[in-house]
């Protein structure tokens, strides 16, 4: 179940919660939503790595105590590749789980039942700690990009056809952020597949494509987004 869409800006942080408790899902999802964030949910592990093919998260609340993967298996395994920010939720209060999931990689701990408002101060933290700025790190690139009848704003990560908003996906902006901050360059395959859940290098041919879809007239003959063979992509802007 996807929590209820409040006008929520695209920008804002994406959350993604696991607990095979729906009703506790349910109630994450709102308080979350009505906090500002945006927010998707998954029963089991199974479910979120599969949303997680769809969406790139800047962070998650993961139950422990789940059927089948815990909690604990299912961070154990992300932190193979991804250093997605990750809180954890549990029943049990023994200092051993705690030890165990902040070994494991997760940032923070929280044990059920808990006070919403610190789970809102906790996220808060860990975002804070641990998510990089969506902007370009090059003080000398500028705010705003254009490439033919398209232009990218970093500071929103929005992207206009002249007037129009092109709606786009987080992992589409983040590729889009990384190619535009180094407009022109060869930006390796590996760099573009990111830190977040889905991130691998098979993914990013996926994400080029769907993005060349939507800057292209010809995405089989790309004009601004440009494959580099053997290397990755370059973004071609005006200058």
């Amino acid at each position: 179940m996807e929590a209820p869409r409040i006008d929520i800006p695209d920008h804002a942080p994406h959350v993604l919660v696991v607990d095979d408790d729906r009703r506790l899902r349910d109630l994450l999802a709102r308080f979350l939503t009505e906090a500002g964030y945006r927010v998707t949910t998954a029963a089991s592990a199974a479910e979120a790595r599969a949303k997680a093919e769809s969406f790139l998260f800047d962070a998650l609340v993961l139950d422990v105590m789940m059927p089948g993967e815990t909690g604990f298996d299912y961070a154990r395994s992300l932190r193979q590749t991804s250093q997605v920010p990750i809180l954890m939720l549990t029943a049990r209060s023994d200092a051993a789980d705690r030890v165990t999931g902040l070994e494991i990689g997760a940032d923070d701990y929280l044990s059920k039942p808990f006070e919403p408002r610190e789970l809102l101060l906790r996220l808060g933290n860990i975002l804070k700690r641990t998510v990089p700025a969506t902007g370009p790190a090059n003080g000398d690139v500028p705010d705003v990009i254009h490439f033919g009848p398209f232009s990218y704003r970093f500071d929103r990560g929005e992207l206009r056809r002249e007037d129009d908003i092109v709606r786009i996906t987080e992992r589409e902006r983040e590729i889009l952020t990384l190619l535009g901050s180094r407009a022109g360059d060869n930006v390796p395959r590996e760099e573009l597949s990111g830190n977040g859940v889905a991130a691998n290098e098979r993914t990013v041919d996926v994400q080029i494509n769907r993005l060349r879809r939507k800057i292209e007239v010809d995405p089989a003959n790309p004009v601004f987004l440009q494959t580099v063979r053997g290397i990755g992509y370059r973004l071609v802007v005006d200058r």
